[in-house]
């Protein structure tokens, strides 16, 4: 068989599933002429985002107006808040000096990559919305712009926009991993057909990130180590943690000794990401900089192990503490993965290496926003492309993303006060099943016949020799 691996009779899951509507598809079954594998993926994906969209209907339909319906619908979006938080609904440059402009507006808090696609997005949607007369707004305080009902129709059409362009970014992510293992295409549907996606994938701008990941596994997959480097280079120019790709590369290029290539990739990398940071540090140096004395300054924050440890123990963990600790962990925690690497039966894939480094980091980050779940989905899908486990993590993503919300809109306090103690056990247990993920991956690369991609490799080796006699 030289065709790709069905689903059906790769996977227990799926194939105890099939069996509703015929069972798994058999030795001789045809092929569809025009319906392909990854086309099949791109419609999935496509109706997955639509669900999504979907999901934020209540909230679209008030403007994101109502602070209640926000958490107990839990359609809560940072996209129509930043369009008149953040000057795009005058189409103010967001690393602009300009006095007036920085009074009325706090800084873009993130890296260059999103703050241009942010003010792009807004500048198609002011001339989708007829190029509005931008003089009379400013007049108006800042505060006041979210209010007045042309801004409003200007927000929703701004998500809008926006859930276009990350639709569209996701079916290139989805392409990009069906293709990383030619006879795995299927792989992808882990994140085509996600809950994990559809839940959060408008929450912010994150899918900007996870196509650039899901290009770079790809074109690693391609013997490609410049445009490897491009992409993880873009990625963390538009979100700090695909640079811990590098991690997987170096683990790679030491196990093979390959040290050149991941030079290459180390180069491409840093060209990359100093190119599109380029315009930012040249307009608004001090802006620029927000994003990084921002995030260092900042303390426990939504969804992370400290808020958990700050609010059980009734203390404040400084930013400095938190800062320290944070990377002392990340520092053990790649040389953990660096061990693995080196000491594996075979030279583990990229993927494994890529989600167990990116998992590191945010275990001990100082924020757990719900979309961050994207950040590992594609790296998981790849990594292990089983359903029972993939499900068993994301059922506890998936607690998470409730809980942030109820917590947020008050609904899991108790009556007689104090803290949200189920709010906790909400992070705790999405920490639990992102180690019951990890745990499963180790184990892969330590016993490599445990692992389906290496397994259909070896089969693929066995089919190609002559039978022996």
């Amino acid at each position: 068989m030289t065709g790709p691996v069905h689903p059906t009779r790769d996977d227990p899951v799926v194939g105890a599933l099939s069996e509703g509507v015929g069972g798994p598809v058999g030795e001789h079954a045809g092929r569809h002429p025009w319906w392909t594998p990854v086309r099949v993926l791109l419609v999935l994906t496509a109706v997955c985002f639509a669900l999504g969209m979907v999901q934020k209907t209540s909230c679209y339909q008030d403007a994101w107006q109502d602070g209640e319906q926000r958490y107990a619908h839990m359609c809560y979006s940072d996209i129509p808040y930043l369009y008149t938080g953040r000057g795009l609904a005058e189409l103010s440059w967001p690393y602009t000096g300009d006095e007036q402009v920085r009074a009325r507006y706090e800084v873009m808090e993130y890296p260059a990559g999103i703050t241009y696609w942010a003010w792009g997005t807004a500048w198609a949607t002011h001339w989708l919305s007829g190029s509005p007369d931008l003089e009379p707004r400013y007049a108006l305080p800042a505060d006041a712009l979210a209010g007045e009902a042309d801004v409003q129709r200007e927000a929703t059409l701004y998500v809008v926009v926006n859930a276009a362009g990350l639709a569209a970014l996701t079916l290139l992510a989805v392409w990009f991993l069906a293709g990383v293992h030619r006879r795995r295409p299927w792989d992808a549907a882990i994140l085509a057909v996600s809950p994990a996606l559809a839940l959060t994938g408008l929450v912010n701008w994150d899918l900007l990130a996870v196509a650039l990941v899901a290009g770079a596994a790809w074109a690693w997959a391609r013997d490609r180590p410049v445009l490897t480097g491009v992409l993880i280079g873009l990625g963390a120019a538009t979100k700090l943690y695909p640079l811990l790709l590098l991690g997987a590369v170096l683990v790679i290029c030491l196990r093979e000794r390959r040290l050149p290539v991941f030079a290459r990739v180390l180069g491409a990398a840093v060209a990359a990401w100093l190119l599109a940071n380029l315009p930012a540090m040249l307009t608004g140096w001090e802006q620029w900089l927000h994003f990084w004395r921002f995030n260092s300054e900042r303390g426990a924050d939504l969804g992370s192990l400290w808020l958990v440890l700050d609010q059980a123990a009734g203390t404040t963990t400084s930013p400095s503490t938190i800062n320290l600790v944070s990377w002392l962990f990340l520092a053990a925690w790649c040389a953990g993965v660096l061990v693995l690497g080196l000491r594996a039966p075979v030279t583990p894939r990229f993927a494994q290496l890529a989600f167990l480094v990116v998992l590191g980091f945010l275990l001990v980050n100082k924020v757990y926003s719900p979309q961050y779940v994207l950040w590992l989905l594609p790296l998981a899908a790849l990594a292990r492309p089983r359903w029972r486990d993939q499900l068993v993590w994301l059922s506890g993503e998936v607690l998470y993303f409730a809980a942030v919300w109820w917590y947020l809109g008050g609904y899991l306090a108790p009556a007689g006060g104090g803290e949200a103690g189920f709010y906790w056990i909400a992070i705790l247990l999405r920490v639990a099943a992102q180690l019951y993920l990890a745990g499963i991956v180790v184990r892969d690369v330590m016993h490599p016949a445990h692992d389906p991609v290496w397994e259909e490799r070896q089969l693929t080796r066995t089919r190609s020799k002559p039978v022996a006699v």
